[in-house]
């Protein structure tokens, strides 16, 4: 049996992952819908939906499945084109809740993914919501002009929170738990910081090393 999921496609940063898991081998194949395809043109025109087909289709390709193979995929939106794919071509398949083994697979695929764009490790693997959006922002608004080319910008909510007001100043630090959210590097005890504040309905403050 065939499994087909996808993962990030709630996450501000970054792209969406789409993967194919052949449980009884371990056969897997995945690829990322990149950003660009969520900006404000391409979004509305929903052009990740087709891209997720193509990626079905190299995926059934290369796993060599063929049409009468048992086939779970996602019931969310991200696959509605390609269910029609797989309709018109007489695949054997059924819409699900996809658990594991592909769950667990492609979410450490697509976590692996945002590290790989800058995301600090830490923020990643040891947070109980490391998708959750305020939290992406501080990442964001750490270096602004150079992360915003990773943000799905065809949301609704980028509006909201695309140009929000800053303000800089400095100060103390006077534990150990403070990340650098420009370089990624722990932030020493008793160190001087910069502080970027951003300003919305509860204020975010992100911390940098003094010199970042």
């Amino acid at each position: 049996m065939v499994q087909i999921d996808d993962a990030g496609s709630g996450s501000l940063i970054g792209g969406t992952c789409i993967a194919a898991l052949r449980c009884e081998t371990g056969e897997y194949y995945y690829e990322i819908i990149p950003p660009i395809l969520y900006n404000k043109k391409n979004f509305k025109n929903k052009s990740y939906l087709y891209y997720t087909t193509q990626i079905i289709k190299n995926a059934l390709a290369d796993l060599n499945v063929d049409k009468h193979e048992g086939i779970e995929i996602c019931q969310g939106y991200m696959f509605e084109d390609a269910r029609k794919y797989l309709k018109s071509l007489n695949y054997k398949f059924k819409c699900t809740k996809i658990l594991d083994p592909l769950q667990s697979l492609i979410e450490k695929t697509f976590e692996e993914y945002s590290i790989s764009l800058g995301l600090p490790r830490d923020f990643i693997i040891y947070t109980k919501y490391p998708f959750h959006l305020k939290r992406l922002l501080k990442w964001v608004y750490a270096d602004y002009d150079n992360r915003v080319k990773y943000c799905k910008t065809g949301w609704k909510s980028w509006d909201k929170y695309s140009s929000l007001p800053t303000e800089v100043y400095y100060d103390k630090v006077y534990n150990n738990n403070y990340i650098c959210l420009k370089c990624g590097e722990k932030i020493k005890y008793n160190s001087r910081v910069k502080v970027i504040k951003v300003c919305c309905g509860d204020n975010i403050s992100i911390y940098l090393h003094n010199k970042c």
